[in-house]
């Protein structure tokens, strides 16, 4: 192991949110020494969300040092690595300085680039990051460079502009079983070589803090800096799901379900798609348009633990709502033109909390459906994670609805995962598995109670046939779901 990378360092972990930077130093056994947070906002406007990536760096230096200041006198920094939102990019001059504003994951200006991408034979949506660099192309012309989100934040910490992890270069088109881009389906896109950054797997030593960077945020100077994964990913490695057939649910301001597997699984629709893990093995999901951001944009002042005690008087809620974050569906059906959906009117405001809270655990279970419908494994442990795991009422209600047990961390944030991620990094040998499984600690354990499975099983199937109806979900994903549920309820 490289020195100061034993068992007595730190490890820092950064997840670049949508609402805010995080960052976590963490011992090798999961005890966590430093965290701190710094808030992030953008603009929404229909299909666009952009932020402002300098901000992110401001970000950064506040929230690295209030994890900082209070650190063991002596303790080494064994290493860092960075996550950001999956197909979040922008452009940068030569130097690695934005010239454009980021487009953020769910930005869908870029539909029609998404169309050529997909005539020219690679499996994208909408908001991926490919079709948005085509987007910026036209709109920036060219000799520029694309960067991901975390590229940036590296260029910084590093002092150089630095390859891309192969995590975030997937939704730019990158070709995981291969480890190269496209570049006959790039070439007939016009998509200039210089565009694209080079591409090294997660957990690649990729520099040092840098002694400016170190000036700025906190983070002593010289300490190696690792290449990271998507927010899901880190999510992920921060749930220890990485066996085979176990499965983490992200619930931030969307929801993200990904596991683990030896093969990838194959969606020719491209809803569900595959990320690899450092060591080769495969890491498929999907992530959805459904998620919390859709309480804080209804009840943005709303104390959520009070509003979670009012609403345990509405199970079921009179209403059924699939509470989509933004315009449009990714997973687990990709439908660009889908739009929230509310069937039936709320008795007040915590009865439509309710039924927000069970939309999600509704889309959450038919993530899953889809999924067994592709013959994904998934007879592992299920692990929640992300900013919704938070909430033991909401935990309770998703198991409920799922009809499963779920394992809940003691830390659910991805920035967990980046600072196991930098421990494997660091390490010459050892699998990614074990480092995360010595980090993760377990809070506890959900177990589902059948009668209230029984009691949702009505108003699932009433959202899962109005999907359908509206031509959102396929019929044959709707059957099969509602096969599932005939079998978890017992009917015939």
């Amino acid at each position: 192991m490289d020195e100061g990378a034993g068992e007595g360092a730190g490890w820092l972990g950064v997840d670049l949110g949508t609402q805010s930077v995080r960052v976590l130093l963490v011992t090798a056994d999961g005890t966590v020494l430093g965290s701190g947070s710094a808030p992030l906002s953008g603009r929404r406007d229909g299909v666009r969300h952009e932020q402002d990536p300098v901000r992110w760096w401001a970000a950064l230096r506040t929230a690295s040092r209030a994890a900082l200041g209070s650190v063991p006198p002596g303790l080494p920094i064994g290493g860092l690595a960075v996550c950001g939102t999956s197909g979040t990019v922008l452009l940068t001059d030569g130097s690695g300085r934005p010239v454009s504003p980021a487009l953020m994951y769910d930005d869908g200006r870029a539909a029609k680039e998404a169309a050529r991408a997909r005539e020219a034979g690679l499996a994208v949506q909408d908001t991926w990051a490919l079709p948005k660099a085509l987007w910026l192309l036209r709109e920036y012309g060219p000799g520029l460079r694309l960067a991901h989100q975390p590229d940036l934040i590296i260029g910084r910490l590093i002092g150089e502009v630095p390859p891309a992890d192969s995590s975030h270069a997937l939704k730019t088109g990158y070709d995981l079983q291969s480890e190269a881009w496209p570049e006959a389906a790039l070439a007939q896109l016009g998509v200039p070589d210089r565009l694209l950054p080079g591409v090294v797997r997660p957990g690649t030593r990729l520099g040092e803090v840098c002694a400016a960077a170190a000036d700025a945020t906190g983070v002593p100077a010289g300490t190696p800096v690792f290449a990271g994964m998507t927010d899901g990913c880190a999510a992920q490695i921060a749930s220890g799901a990485l066996r085979p057939g176990s499965w983490n649910s992200v619930l931030g301001t969307t929801l993200v379900l990904k596991g683990a597997a030896r093969d990838p699984v194959r969606d020719p629709t491209g809803v569900v798609y595959n990320h690899r893990a450092p060591d080769g093995t495969w890491l498929p999901g999907g992530a959805s348009s459904v998620g919390a951001g859709a309480l804080t944009a209804r009840f943005p002042d709303a104390d959520p633990a009070a509003m979670d005690e009012r609403a345990a008087a509405f199970e079921p809620s009179r209403a059924v709502a699939y509470p989509l974050v933004s315009t449009g569906e990714r997973f687990p059906f990709r439908a660009p033109e889908a739009t929230r959906l509310v069937l039936g009117e709320p008795a007040d405001d915590a009865d439509l909390w309710a039924a927000l809270l069970q939309g999600v655990g509704f889309a959450e279970r038919l993530c899953l459906d889809y999924l067994h419908h592709l013959g994904a494994p998934l007879d592992g442990p299920l692990t929640f994670t992300g900013g919704g795991a938070r909430s033991p009422y909401w935990n309770q209600l998703r198991t409920d609805i799922l009809g499963r047990p779920a394992r809940v961390p003691e830390q659910t944030e991805p920035a967990l995962g980046m600072a196991a991620l930098a421990a494997y990094g660091a390490s010459e040998a050892g699998a990614l598995a074990d480092v995360a499984e010595r980090m993760v600690r377990l809070r506890t354990v959900v177990e589902p109670r059948p009668d209230r499975t029984a009691r949702y099983a009505e108003p699932y199937a009433r959202l899962v046939d109005a999907l359908r109806e509206r031509g959102w979900l396929p019929g044959p994903v709707a059957e099969h779901a509602r096969s599932r549920l005939r079998r978890d309820t017992g009917e015939s």
